[in-house]
């Protein structure tokens, strides 16, 4: 169900997306190691929220979302990867919402085009994270520990002793954890989503 823009459903969608970003901030901070990947590798089921906000509200809201789940992690729980982590999360905002909504609206605004968004997204958000992990967070990392890069990584992959150096790294941690990980929470989405709109608890206000 498709509601009218006016001042009305704007506040409507004012609190869907305050209740969206409470939600990702406490799954942000509810996050779980996965074995033979590095330390700062953790699952977290804190995109659901955002990927509802964007299919439901647009990708203004869907940033909002991820912008206060970052600022509501970092205000209750801190930190691990001193701000590293959450700078890299940050930068990525708009490639996790541009893909998910222009594809989503090109398709049809449906269930079937929120499966084509998701698809989409996760080869784009993984070729990100690998250039991330390359170039700024793990350059980063290591300068922050006065270290040098190939130590931290050899590191922070002792877990994985078939991590050696940054190639390694990518190909064996930084992809399959991004995949696992992109990939449950657009399952999880998706399956909200779908609920939502078949229950009209929460209409389209987009």
């Amino acid at each position: 169900m498709r509601t009218k823009t006016n001042g009305k459903w704007s506040v409507q969608k004012l609190i869907y997306t305050g209740m969206l970003a409470a939600l990702a901030g406490v799954l942000m901070s509810l996050e779980f190691s996965v074995p033979l990947m590095p330390p700062f590798y953790k699952v977290d089921f804190s995109d659901v929220p955002s990927i509802v906000a964007v299919f439901l509200m647009g990708p203004v809201s869907g940033i909002c979302v991820e912008v206060i789940k970052i600022l509501i992690k970092l205000i209750t729980v801190g930190t691990n990867t001193m701000y590293v982590g959450e700078f890299s999360n940050l930068i990525g905002i708009i490639l996790f919402v541009g893909p998910l909504w222009l594809v989503y609206k090109k398709r049809g605004a449906n269930k079937r085009a929120a499966v084509e968004a998701l698809l989409v997204s996760i080869p784009i958000r993984t070729a990100f994270a690998c250039f991330t992990n390359a170039f700024i967070t793990l350059p980063l990392y290591a300068q922050a520990m006065n270290l040098p890069l190939d130590q931290v990584i050899t590191m922070v992959a002792a877990v994985n002793p078939a991590i050696q150096n940054l190639n390694g790294f990518i190909i064996l941690a930084t992809i399959p954890f991004n995949i696992l990980k992109i990939g449950l929470n657009s399952v999880v989405a998706h399956l909200l989503y779908s609920r939502l709109l078949a229950a009209k608890i929460v209409p389209k206000v987009v």
